[in-house]
């Protein structure tokens, strides 16, 4: 797939997702083939004005490439200037947050606030397209509510405006991320500009993409929580669209050794005291639906170092894990534990 002048082996990717899409998760979902990375969202305020907790959101590894940094805002000058910045940490690509729905955002005029605004739209990503050489890109939503659906005319003007692709979340900022995702609207941009397009909402397995990408037309689809705790998914749905065959799911080992990989991670680029705490809910998501993980959600989020990690985690392995295996495979063998 080809976004500007950036050349993809795939067209599946990861959303940009706040408090998710760091560098350690973005490396897990690039050693399962992901496409294209995105930078969590960051602020092209806190740039400007040389927020170091903003800029450690601009990190990018050599292994991880391409990515693109996802930035928000509305001042056009603003978010050029920072869109030129943000090309020298590495970027392939730069994208504009046109769809998030916090209240922290909108009230200032952000993220999906920006649809209600479309001559600043256009504004805001022609000031950019002409700041940097890397394409631009924006990811907008259906619409603010089911009133102004306006998805189509949104993106036709990013595409006026030097916008290379745009991706599209099907639901509106009302919905925040309840309901079912409208594919419709997927399809009608896509009918309506020139420029890739990529879909957006409740793809969750191989199967969903497929779908996706046969009932829109689209170019490339874009997983965001389907991807968490599951960084497979990347690997599963590229080897699904290219041959037809459905790839197991991790086995419960797996997921839990890749948690661990994940923990350990975190605590490499983070330290040890924030690695532990943003490691609590990807652990979660790593053990939903398999035995007393309610239990093992309970006793992660009491740990405070790796080592307490680490105990809890091969501990899981070895007794709800491999030694309920052993039992059940040796029932009526005369073997007792």
């Amino acid at each position: 797939m080809q976004i500007g002048n950036v050349t993809l082996d795939n067209n599946v990717f990861l959303a940009p997702m706040a408090g998710v899409t760091d560098l350690p998760f973005r490396l897990l979902c690039k050693e399962q083939g992901c496409g294209l990375m995105y930078t969590e969202m960051v602020s092209a305020k806190g740039l400007y004005y040389e927020n170091k907790n903003t800029e450690t959101l601009l990190k990018i590894d050599e292994r991880e490439k391409p990515v693109a940094v996802q930035i928000f805002g509305s001042d056009p000058d603003i978010m050029a200037q920072i869109a030129n910045d943000a090309a020298s940490t590495g970027a392939s690509i730069i994208d504009i947050n046109m769809g998030c729905p916090t209240p922290k955002i909108v009230k200032n005029g952000e993220g999906a606030a920006l649809m209600l605004k479309p001559s600043l739209v256009g504004r805001i990503v022609r000031a950019v397209s002409q700041a940097t050489l890397l394409p631009v890109t924006v990811k907008i939503r259906k619409g603010w509510d089911d009133n102004s659906v306006n998805a189509e005319e949104i993106a036709a003007i990013a595409e006026e405006n030097g916008a290379k692709a745009v991706t599209v979340h099907g639901r509106t900022r009302e919905q925040f991320y309840s309901g079912k995702a409208d594919w419709d609207i997927i399809k009608k941009v896509r009918e309506r500009v020139s420029i890739p397009v990529i879909g957006n909402g409740d793809v969750a397995t191989p199967q969903d993409a497929k779908r996706m990408l046969e009932y829109t037309g689209c170019d490339g689809v874009m997983i965001g929580r389907g991807a968490q705790g599951n960084p497979w998914i990347f690997r599963r749905v590229i080897h699904y669209l290219r041959t037809g065959e459905l790839l197991p799911e991790p086995t419960p080992e797996e997921k839990i050794q890749k948690a661990l990989e994940h923990v350990r991670l975190l605590v490499q680029y983070k330290g040890e005291y924030v690695g532990i705490r943003e490691a609590r809910k990807h652990v979660s998501w790593y053990v939903k639906g398999l035995r007393n993980a309610s239990r093992i959600k309970e006793m992660v989020n009491r740990v405070n170092t790796l080592e307490e990690m680490e105990k809890v985690l091969t501990q899981y392995i070895d007794f709800d894990i491999l030694l309920p295996n052993i039992f059940e495979q040796n029932q009526g063998s005369g073997l007792y534990f």
